[in-house]
C-alpha cells in the first residue's frame, strides 16, 4: 500500500528564478577561476563564446577563452570575485550587469588591487551558458606600472 512520505528532503522550489539561476553560475564561475580550474570555467561559456577583458584582443571559443584564462591566473590574477547588480530576461536571453574586483599578484610579493564592472550575455541552450563577458577596468591608473596600462602577456 502507498504511504505518503512526510521526510521529503528536496527543494520546494524545484523552479527557481533566472537572477538567481545565474547569481549561481557566475559564482561557479568565479570559483572554478580561483582554483585554477580554468578548463570548467571556460565550460559555462557557448561553444562560440567570447570573454573580453581590458587590454586584451578577447578570446572566441571556449579553447581560447580557457587559455586567456589560465594565461591570467599564470601572470598572478586571482581572488576574483563578482557581484551582481541587475539581471533582466526574456525568453531563452538574459543580460548580467554587476561588479569585480580582483588583486594581481606581482612577482615581487606585492598586490595590486583591481576592479569594475562586467556585462554578461546568456542565453538558455539546454542550460545557460555564457554568450559574451566583457569586463571593463574602473582603476585608469595600474599601480603596478606607475600608470601604465600593461596587456596581458600572450603566450605563444
Amino acid at each position: 500500500m502507498y504511504q505518503h512520505s512526510t521526510n521529503f528532503q528536496g527543494d520546494a522550489r524545484p523552479f527557481r528564478d533566472v537572477p538567481s539561476q545565474l547569481q549561481d553560475l557566475t559564482q561557479d564561475y568565479v570559483t572554478s577561476f580561483n582554483t585554477g580550474n580554468y578548463d570548467h570555467a571556460a565550460r559555462l561559456f557557448a561553444s562560440d563564446g567570447a570573454l573580453m577583458i581590458p587590454h586584451d584582443e578577447g578570446a572566441y571559443g571556449q579553447k581560447q577563452i580557457e587559455v586567456l584564462l589560465r594565461r591570467m591566473g599564470e601572470q598572478g590574477y586571482g581572488d576574483l570575485r563578482m557581484e551582481t547588480t541587475r539581471v533582466d530576461h526574456s525568453g531563452d536571453m538574459a543580460m548580467e550587469i554587476g561588479r569585480f574586483s580582483l588583486a594581481v599578484h606581482n612577482a615581487d610579493g606585492t598586490l595590486a588591487p583591481e576592479h569594475g564592472k562586467y556585462v554578461k550575455v546568456w542565453r538558455r541552450l539546454g542550460a545557460w551558458l555564457i554568450m559574451v563577458d566583457c569586463w571593463s577596468r574602473s582603476n585608469p591608473r595600474n599601480e603596478r606600472t606607475g600608470g601604465a596600462e600593461p596587456a596581458i602577456q600572450k603566450v605563444i
